[in-house]
């Protein structure tokens, strides 16, 4: 039992021991499926406190050979695989956390001297006897060892990543950090799966990858191991009636990671940290602040922040995730950035649609956060000042309601402010802390047609009034308020009976000017 090789299986041990666990060990069986074959690399990238760390815990503990972990597996799924003991603590296995070298070195020559040495010193006090070509040199031992134990290796490496993070305009050293990478893995036979985790996916230059071998699996296409990205549908669900927790608040926080091969996925560490706590909440910040999502926001692309305030609407944006060169400094267009924030976990990614969006409350509200420190002037006004527009709404009092409005119109070329949707963006941003009390709908469907916006109150809310919005153009608030009569649009909101308001509002094209009328709804 080593520290780097063969681990104990305490780490595992002590998420096992978690008040919540959530079981992921199925997944053993799709890397037992591609252990000694092409399938051998896989490189999986997800956001952070999205249970990279606790996966890579699990998979030592089951190939480590400094170990006997049949018992803390039996209650898993895993062990209902009736070959699951087959691979289990047979392999030399190999640990490295990337950052933990990387914080003990002062450039990235001795991180990777580092790495070598403190391996070596492990492989050779487990195997002092054999013959050894060249004892300071990594690979070349390894491959001695298994020449005469025929006992391969598994490599797990965690925070892989690292480097790009930490050396972002450092080309030299990222390259020489891949070609390290690649002289260790890359076609060695006494290696029978490589499992590498990080935020990034493999940093690309140009026509050439160091690590061209490896699978990737990612926010953007995370293929077969969608489910194990975060919690999914059904585990969550299961959760929620042993902490007295409501589904539907839950999927209204933390859900919103979709993907094609897969259930709704829930950010893991919000769910745990909602659910140990009792309170639904932003835990996002506890392991980064929004100063960091502003750095990306704030960049000068051409209709970046207009989509951002698209998104924060509501809205979904077309991207072009392709051109991405998985790094944090190299930037051509919006696309990239936009791509980047999937990668972080700043947005949800719709592979069918080929579109991005703000996956739940919690994103979202950093999004408000960041934008309210940034230069982005009456958004940030607008974004703060929502709350007493919101007010102003329930204490029908038409006038701060026109001046929160007036104050969200502003000049942006993605607006195109000449219709009905593109006034629906601005109430949206005008009233964009309402989304705290209410489940916001646009195009809500009703007696003869459509709404254009409603705001359901959320079921700890249920003393607020439901709000009908009907939006006109160069015609008359007053107008807008028959229509919701005329057309019945309250007719799916009749449990709200005697709580409901109607909400009126024009924008007048000569004056440049908004009216607005609020009246209480009887049925």
């Amino acid at each position: 039992m080593g520290i780097y090789l063969n681990p104990s299986n305490d780490k595992f041990k002590e998420a096992l021991n978690s008040v919540i666990y959530v079981d992921k060990s199925e997944l053993i069986q799709y890397t037992n499926k591609v252990l000694h074959t092409t399938q051998k690399y896989l490189c999986v990238s997800r956001p952070r406190r999205f249970g990279k760390s606790i996966t890579a815990d699990m998979l030592v503990s089951y190939y480590s050979r400094g170990c006997d972990s049949k018992e803390i597996f039996s209650d898993l799924c895993i062990s209902k695989n009736s070959n699951f003991t087959k691979y289990m603590n047979k392999y030399d296995t190999i640990f490295l956390n990337m950052q933990e070298f990387l914080s003990q070195s002062t450039d990235i020559e001795g991180m990777i001297s580092l790495i070598q040495r403190s391996v070596l010193w492990e492989l050779l006090e487990e195997y002092p006897s054999y013959r050894y070509f060249d004892k300071n040199n990594l690979t070349r031992t390894m491959k001695d060892i298994y020449q005469n134990s025929q006992c391969p290796f598994v490599i797990v490496i965690d925070e892989w990543d690292c480097i790009f993070r930490e050396y972002k305009e450092e080309r030299k050293e990222q390259e020489q950090y891949l070609d390290f990478l690649r002289d260790l893995l890359k076609d060695k036979s006494h290696i029978h799966l490589v499992y590498m985790t990080g935020i990034l996916p493999i940093k690309k230059y140009g026509t050439h990858s160091a690590l061209n071998m490896f699978d990737e699996y990612s926010m953007i296409n995370p293929r077969q191991l969608a489910k194990y990205t975060g919690f999914t549908e059904k585990e969550v669900s299961d959760l929620c009636p042993k902490y007295n927790m409501a589904q539907e608040e839950m999927k209204e926080w933390y859900d919103g990671y979709h993907f094609e091969s897969t259930d709704n996925i829930y950010n893991p560490r919000s769910v745990v940290a909602a659910m140990t706590a009792g309170r639904y909440d932003t835990y996002w910040n506890q392991t980064e602040t929004f100063e960091a999502l502003r750095m990306y926001i704030d960049m000068n692309f051409e209709e970046l922040r207009d989509d951002v305030l698209s998104m924060m609407a509501g809205e979904q944006i077309p991207v072009n995730a392709k051109s991405f060169s998985n790094d944090m400094t190299t930037f051509q267009s919006k696309d990239d950035v936009l791509t980047l924030l999937v990668h972080l976990g700043y947005l949800g990614y719709n592979s069918v649609e080929g579109t991005v969006y703000i996956p739940n409350n919690e994103i979202r509200m950093e999004y408000a956060n960041a934008v309210s420190v940034s230069e982005w002037g009456e958004v940030s006004k607008s974004l703060k000042n929502s709350a007493n527009t919101l007010r102003a709404i329930w204490e029908k009092r038409s006038e701060p309601v026109i001046r929160g409005i007036e104050q969200a119109h502003f000049e942006t070329s993605h607006l195109q402010y000449n219709d009905e949707n593109a006034l629906s963006y601005t109430i949206a941003l005008a009233l964009y802390g309402a989304r705290n009390y209410y489940n916001v709908y646009r195009e809500f469907p009703g007696g003869k047609g459509f709404a254009d916006m409603v705001y359901v109150p959320k079921r700890k809310f249920q003393d607020k009034p439901a709000i009908v919005v009907e939006l006109k153009w160069d015609k008359t608030a007053v107008g807008a308020i028959e229509q919701i009569k005329e057309r019945r649009y309250c007719e799916s909101l009749k449990e709200y009976k005697g709580n409901i308001l109607l909400v009126g509002i024009n924008y007048e094209k000569n004056t440049k000017k908004h009216t607005c009328v609020i009246e209480e709804y009887i049925f």
